[in-house]
């Protein structure tokens, strides 16, 4: 995971039974000394597993939370909407990556910037970002990133990686006699063996992909050089989808628009859109009839589902990887235009 996330040390990685799991974990380590009245940003673009935690640590330790909120044109953080935020009071920024629900990605590596300027820890959530993308903690600049092995085709497990000096100043609430060297001191209980045998095999893949693709260099090298392929392809596929949903009579479609890459904005191919009229678990069932699997409802990104205010429902999610095809988005949209029209 250290090759995967392009971390120089092994030891800053902590394997625990989710990524919300290790967050509620790690964010009582992490906000140990906080005192009431310290701030923290949390945003409506996370998924719950990066609100959830830091709101019961606000509630425990009597913290401010401020807000910062999708930008509708770019359905991102834009970072002057974090800089705003930032005061002397500010002692942490919980960030997503990519969204779960819009696709969006988010400008990590220049809002991370601002805190670290400001002297703010960074949390950032790479769930979304990490099956489509290659994760690299030395540039984006985090102060702690963490991500699902399930969505990067591993077993349940979450991977945090956290900057050694960092991890080894937190109070570890741990058995008395675990160790107190690291990752064993943030790892509580019997580690999942088998399922980090599943671990590994999932990062042996990417590395085995970028050998395929011809690169020769080092297992970091092809890890990425598996991830730039995957989103050369993914592009191909999700471009497509976009155009045809965006076709389609009375729907709205949530995050980035095609094209948008040219001003900056970039994506991952998970795509939700609404009927105004058809219910999302209406779509989601007539769609499984078919052989076409979806999901419907907020998918756990309740803050952005409640500011568009279909918390109740949510929406109908498409997630594409590399294992796609553009046969199978051409069903779909066909599938579509059927049920739909």
């Amino acid at each position: 995971m250290a090759d995967f996330y392009g971390a120089q040390d092994a030891g800053e990685i902590v394997i625990g039974g989710s990524m919300s799991a290790l967050t509620f974990h790690i964010s009582r380590s992490i906000s140990h000394n906080f005192r009431p009245g310290d701030e923290i940003i949390l945003t409506n673009f996370d998924h719950e597993g990066n609100v959830s935690p830091w709101l019961h640590v606000a509630h425990d330790k009597g913290l401010v939370v401020r807000w910062a909120e999708v930008n509708r044109d770019t359905w991102r953080i834009e970072p002057e909407s974090v800089a705003a935020l930032i005061s002397d009071k500010t002692r942490l920024l919980a960030l997503g990556y990519a969204s779960n629900f819009m696709g969006a990605v988010n400008n990590v590596a220049e809002i991370v910037a601002l805190t670290r300027e400001a002297g703010v820890l960074s949390y950032v959530d790479a769930v979304q970002y990490a099956p489509h993308g290659p994760v690299d903690v030395g540039s984006v600049g985090c102060d702690f990133l963490v991500s699902s092995a399930y969505k990067f085709f591993g077993p349940h497990l979450g991977v945090l990686w956290g900057r050694r000096d960092l991890l080894e100043s937190l109070p570890a609430y741990k058995c008395r006699c675990s160790p107190e060297q690291l990752p064993w001191r943030f790892e509580t209980g019997t580690s999942a063996i088998e399922q980090q045998a599943g671990l590994t095999a999932a990062v042996d893949y990417f590395a085995w992909l970028g050998g395929k693709l011809g690169t020769q260099g080092s297992r970091r090298e092809q890890i990425v050089e598996a991830f730039r392929a995957s989103q050369d392809y993914e592009a191909e596929l999700s471009t497509p989808l976009l155009e045809g949903l965006l076709k389609l009579p009375n729907v709205d479609v949530f995050g980035p628009r095609p094209g948008a890459e040219a001003n900056g904005v970039e994506r991952v191919p998970t795509v939700s859109f609404r009927h105004s009229s058809l219910s999302p678990d209406h779509i989601a069932r007539a769609l499984a009839e078919l052989q076409i699997f979806v999901w419907q409802g907020h998918n756990y990104a309740y803050e952005m589902a409640k500011s568009l205010g279909i918390e109740a429902e949510g929406g109908v999610r498409i997630g594409l990887a590399h294992y796609n095809t553009v046969a199978e988005v051409e069903r779909t949209l066909a599938a579509l235009n059927k049920l739909l029209s």
